[in-house]
């Protein structure tokens, strides 16, 4: 064993031992004593290596600290990060549904639109093409005129105004 063991980590060994050996070595002489506690009282480095010794010491007690920080950090960030995962794996989720349920939204209306096209195409066809220049043009006064009409009639437009203006 060390020096270092002796003088700090492992001084309840040290006395087992010795009073393991002390006792045989007492058994084998044919003594007749019993052994029944060996206690180390001051465990001293000579003086010539005292200072060494503590730095040792020291630098034990540093990196035990440093190792106790750094599993502090680690308690506090590991949980932290797995939440925001987890958080973001549902956020995933969530978006991945809505998506699902639009895109099964929008092909169920195309093919509600479909099944009313093979109905009556020409007047499907008339629709979607209003619907999709209302879509395209939805800031511009539009005025729908009959094909094959030989006079434009005046347009009046009652039901809307721009600007919010009052006459």
């Amino acid at each position: 064993m060390t020096i270092e063991d002796v003088l700090s980590e492992r001084r309840d060994d040290v006395a087992a031992d010795s009073e393991e050996i002390l006792q045989e070595t007492l058994d084998g002489y044919g003594a007749g004593i019993l052994v029944t506690q060996v206690q180390l009282q001051e465990v001293q480095p000579p003086e010539e290596v005292r200072q060494a010794f503590d730095d040792v010491v020291a630098a034990s007690q540093d990196a035990s600290r440093a190792v106790n920080e750094a599993e502090g950090y680690r308690n506090e960030v590991l949980p932290k990060a797995r939440g925001e995962a987890a958080e973001i794996v549902e956020a995933a989720k969530g978006y991945r549904d809505a998506k699902i349920a639009e895109s099964s939204g929008e092909a169920a209306r195309f093919l509600a639109v479909e099944r009313e096209y093979r109905k009556a195409p020409e007047v499907t066809r008339k629709r979607l093409y209003l619907e999709t220049m209302e879509a395209v043009l939805p800031l511009v006064e539009k005025v729908v005129i009959e094909g094959g009409a030989t006079q434009v009639l005046p347009y009046l437009p009652l039901g809307s105004r721009k600007g919010g203006d009052k006459q």
